[in-house]
């Protein structure tokens, strides 16, 4: 890992009702967001929220592991 990057474990819960930070669950942060956790599409909506919320291009996100688990 770099000096430019952080990995953070995700607790993801896939078809909510919208897309936020639920908070921290110990060193999990818990994330809801509103796709459906088929074809990718959850994942996708978890670096967008990411994204969104840390001010960076979606580019310069991604899922590092756990792209079938809802712990990333």
């Amino acid at each position: 890992m770099s000096k430019s990057e952080s990995r953070i474990t995700l607790r993801v819960q896939a078809g909510a009702r919208s897309d936020r930070i639920l908070g921290l669950a110990g060193d999990v942060v818990r994330i809801s967001v509103a796709a459906p956790a088929r074809e990718g599409r959850a994942n996708a909506a978890v670096v967008a929220l990411l994204a969104r919320t840390l001010g960076v291009p979606k580019s310069t996100v991604r899922v590092h592991r756990g792209h079938t688990s809802r712990t990333k």
